[in-house]
C-alpha cells in the first residue's frame, strides 16, 4: 500500500508563461521527500491559502507548488518509528503549505515529526473544521491559563471575535466558564451569532479605547485574546487588571502599536506571543487532546462546517480573499 501512480491536487505555478492555478493530475514522484505518506481526507481553507493562490501573495516560496497549511488523513506508508499504515493523523503548521507541499492534494508525503495522531473525540472533518485558527485560539487560552487566569478573575476580552481565531476563542472560553466580552467591527451584524457562541457581551471595537488618554487606564479585563494587534493592543494593555495577561497571535490591525512600560511595571501584566507554526510538539499534542475533549469548540462546530471539493477550491479561495467567507470551510478529498 502506498501512493497511487496518479492522483488529483490543486497546484499553483509561475514561470515565463505567467501564473496559473488549478486542479491537475500528479504522480508520487512529484511529491517532496518525507518519511510518512498520507491519504488526505480533509484540508481546510485559510486566508494564507488564499494568498498562496495569487501571484503576489508572498506565501509560496517556489513553483510549482501544492498549497494547504492544514491536513488530516490516514497513513498509507511510513518509515517513522511513531507511525504505521492505518494511523489517523493531522498536521498544522511547520512548513506545510508554505515551503513544503501542502494539504490540497489527495495524497501527501511529509516529515513524521510534524504529525499528531488524531485524538479520540475528533473526526478528521472536525479537526480540519478547527484547523490552524482553532488551534491558535486554543494555544491562546492555554497560555492565559498557564499564566494564572481563572473564571473568577473577571471578564476576558476577545478582539476580532468574528474571525477564525476570535470565534474559536469565544467558544472555548465559554465551555470553560469564563465571562467573555467579544469585540468586533461587525457588532450589529454578528452580535446574535457571537452570543450564540458563548459571548456574554458584544462591543464594537470603537468602544475599546479608554475614556481618558494616558499611559494607564481603569482596570477592565482579567485577560485578553488578541488576533488583531495594532494600535488598539496598546489600549487593551492599559486596561488589564493587576497580574493579567494578553495573548497576541495576529497582525491584521497592524504590526506596530504605541505603548509604554507603565502597565507592565505598575500592574505586573504580561504580553504573551502565540505561535502555532513551530509550537513545541509536547504542547501541540496536549492542546489537540484538549480540543478533542473538554475544550472542544462545540458551539462553532455546531454552526456547521461548509464542505467543498477540489474542483470548488478556486472559487472558495477567491471568496476568502474578498472577505466573503462565512464560517469554516473544509476541503474533502473523497
Amino acid at each position: 500500500m502506498g501512493i497511487p501512480e496518479a492522483f488529483q491536487a490543486y497546484v499553483v505555478n509561475k514561470d515565463e508563461q505567467g501564473f496559473r492555478a488549478g486542479v491537475t493530475q500528479l504522480g508520487p514522484e512529484q511529491l517532496p521527500e518525507g518519511d510518512v505518506s498520507i491519504q488526505v481526507s480533509y484540508s481546510s481553507v485559510n486566508y494564507k491559502d488564499g494568498l498562496a493562490s495569487i501571484p503576489d501573495g508572498r506565501i509560496v516560496r517556489r513553483y510549482p507548488f501544492i498549497p494547504g497549511i492544514d491536513l488530516a488523513g490516514t497513513v498509507v506508508q511510513s518509515s517513522h518509528p511513531e507511525y504505521e499504515a492505518g494511523d489517523h493523523v493531522l498536521c498544522t503548521g511547520y512548513d506545510l503549505g508554505v515551503s513544503h507541499e501542502g494539504g490540497f492534494s489527495e495524497y501527501a508525503r511529509l516529515n513524521g515529526d510534524w504529525l499528531v495522531k488524531l485524538p479520540a473525540g475528533l473526526s478528521a472533518k472536525e479537526a480540519m473544521g478547527i484547523g490552524t485558527a482553532g488551534f491558535t485560539a486554543a494555544l491562546s487560552v492555554h497560555a492565559l491559563i498557564h499564566n494564572g487566569l481563572k473564571p473568577e478573575h473577571g471578564p476576558v476580552l476577545v478582539t476580532g471575535a468574528t474571525g477564525g481565531v476570535g470565534s474559536f476563542a469565544v467558544s472555548i472560553l465559554s465551555r470553560l466558564g469564563y465571562e467573555i466580552v467579544a469585540s468586533t467591527g461587525k457588532k450589529e451584524k454578528e452580535e446574535a451569532w457571537l452570543k450564540a457562541l458563548g459571548a456574554h457581551e458584544v462591543i464594537s471595537r470603537d468602544e475599546l479605547p479608554p475614556e481618558k488618554p494616558g499611559p494607564i487606564s481603569a482596570e477592565r479585563w482579567a485577560g485578553a485574546i488578541d488576533p488583531v494587534g495594532g494600535e488598539r493592543l496598546a489600549d487593551t494593555l492599559k486596561q488589564l487588571k493587576y497580574g493579567g495577561s494578553a495573548a497576541l497571535s495576529g497582525l491584521t490591525g497592524g504590526t506596530d502599536f504605541p505603548g509604554t512600560v507603565y502597565p507592565f511595571i505598575l500592574r505586573n501584566i504580561r504580553l504573551l506571543g502565540i505561535d502555532s507554526v513551530y509550537c513545541p510538539m509536547s504542547v501541540r499534542k496536549d492542546v489537540w487532546s484538549l480540543l478533542a475533549g473538554p475544550w472542544k469548540p462545540e458551539s462553532v462546530l455546531a454552526e456547521g462546517i461548509r464542505e467543498v471539493g477540489l474542483a470548488e477550491l478556486p472559487a472558495t479561495l477567491g471568496q476568502i480573499l474578498q472577505g466573503q467567507a462565512v464560517g469554516r470551510t473544509v476541503v474533502s478529498m473523497s
